[in-house]
């Protein structure tokens, strides 16, 4: 499985997601994506890739420019925006999100309020594959539906301000197609930086995360960290909201690229969106994680073997229910999913014995299991730590005996061999010809296993 990592450590805008995302394409590629970005699909838009520099790490700066002028720069006609509160504020310098105003207070040639239709048009305008096209109407849909919560507007009202610009479109547009090329199989993000303080947009002074940006990020993992400024923008937020399938810390990888996506301004953390491309375990019909390769466990002791991925190990103690009301609880876990649960006997305060109760689900099915829980324990918390998990590869055999048919359980790996008799077929045997299950086993080979 080709997995992409996002690590947003410095927030994520537009233009530092499609640097970093261009930062792990082969020459050719990128060569290929900027051709495209620059076939005149939105009129006056160029886009280019420079070198840059953070903190000693080397990355690049995607820089677009309408009718020849960047975000926060002055305009080739000599004129002055006013890039309100950036300076103070600190957040990227190249952030879509920010309103430029003229000293008249006019605006710039390329600032417009622009609708959900209009920006249709535009990216249609841009003949970008089926795919990339949806995506990135997707995208807008999600900024819309923002700052339809936001204002208190119909979608269909909604007028972009800043997240409308070309500068803006191209950002989107640009990350999708490069998403669409790297072609990862699950992309996950580390919990995203926003900042913290208060940023001049199009609607005034407002605080950080920028509303439109924290409605985005509802349900995402994300911390103000210790920089003031706006670090995430509702571009950024929109984009990981849409590809991100899960977050938190890099899963287990083998990483093949890295790209850094260099932001404008300085700080003493290097201001950098790093992406990371790896190979991990390829997607079954269920969505759990199986091995690409045999051995994946990189410079351990431990003999060749599979990898099973992640397994998530959900806890909680109970002092405060029956043994008949756990068992149900434990059952219907089960039911919905659970790989496994199990109890262990603890002792809680004020001296009470109590239960800790400990499911095994996969990652994906952790939310309904923890839903569980919540409905069917008197839990008040729960704990989540995803393990790596080890497996033998396993497949079930049959052999003839005197009783009939007996399923055996056969597991390789890690230089071990093992079987064993399904046990409900020895039962079977022994309540039909009324014997032992120690004569069962002994009659059928069982217990030379």
């Amino acid at each position: 499985m080709k997995i992409l990592y996002l690590e947003c450590g410095m927030g994520a805008a537009g233009d530092m997601l499609n640097a970093a995302l261009y930062d792990l394409l082969p020459e050719e590629l990128r060569r290929e994506y900027l051709a495209f970005m620059n076939a005149g699909g939105l009129p006056g838009v160029q886009v280019s890739a420079e070198p840059a520099e953070k903190c000693g790490i080397r990355g690049t700066h995607m820089r677009v420019t309408v009718e020849g002028t960047e975000e926060g720069q002055e305009p080739a006609d000599g004129g002055h925006h006013d890039h309100a509160g950036s300076e103070e504020h600190g957040e990227h310098e190249e952030h879509e999100e920010h309103h430029d105003h003229t000293e008249d207070g006019g605006h710039g040639a390329h600032h417009m309020h622009t609708g959900p239709a209009q920006v249709e048009a535009l990216l249609e305008a841009m003949q970008l594959p089926e795919e990339v096209q949806s995506d990135a109407e997707e995208v807008y849909s999600l900024l819309a539906e923002a700052e339809s919560r936001v204002h208190g507007v119909p979608v269909e009202e909604i007028h972009f301000h800043e997240v409308g610009q070309m500068d803006a479109i191209a950002d989107i547009a640009g990350c999708c197609l490069l998403i669409a090329m790297i072609a990862p199989d699950r992309i996950v993000c580390s919990p995203v930086t926003t900042g913290f303080g208060q940023v001049q947009c199009a609607h005034g002074i407002l605080p950080v995360p920028a509303p439109a940006t924290a409605c985005l990020l509802k349900d995402i993992p994300a911390r103000a960290g210790s920089v003031e400024g706006e670090l995430c923008t509702p571009t950024g937020a929109a984009l990981i909201r849409y590809f991100a399938e899960s977050y938190g810390d890099m899963p287990l990888m083998e990483t093949r690229a890295i790209g850094y996506g260099c932001g404008k301004k300085d700080f003493s953390r290097a201001n950098v969106l790093r992406a990371m491309l790896g190979e991990s375990f390829n997607a079954s019909e269920d969505g759990s994680g199986q091995p690409e390769n045999e051995d994946t466990t990189g410079d351990s002791d431990l003999p060749a073997g599979p990898y099973d991925g992640y397994v998530c190990e959900l806890q909680c103690e109970l002092d405060d229910m029956t043994p008949e009301e756990i068992a149900y609880a434990a059952d219907r876990l089960m039911k919905d999913g659970a790989l496994d649960v199990y109890t262990t006997a603890v002792g809680m305060k004020k001296g009470r014995p109590g239960v800790l109760l400990t499911v095994l689900c996969r990652p994906e099915d952790r939310k309904d299991a923890v839903a569980d829980l919540f409905r069917h324990t008197a839990t008040l918390g729960v704990r989540e730590l995803l393990c790596g998990r080890y497996m033998m590869e396993r497949e079930s055999r049959e052999a003839e005996t005197p009783y009939g048919r007996l399923r055996v359980k056969h597991a390789e790996g890690y230089g071990a061999v093992k079987d064993k008799a399904e046990f409900d077929d020895l039962a079977d045997m022994a309540g039909r010809f009324d014997l032992s299950l120690r004569e069962v086993r002994h009659k059928t080979g069982a217990d030379t296993l």
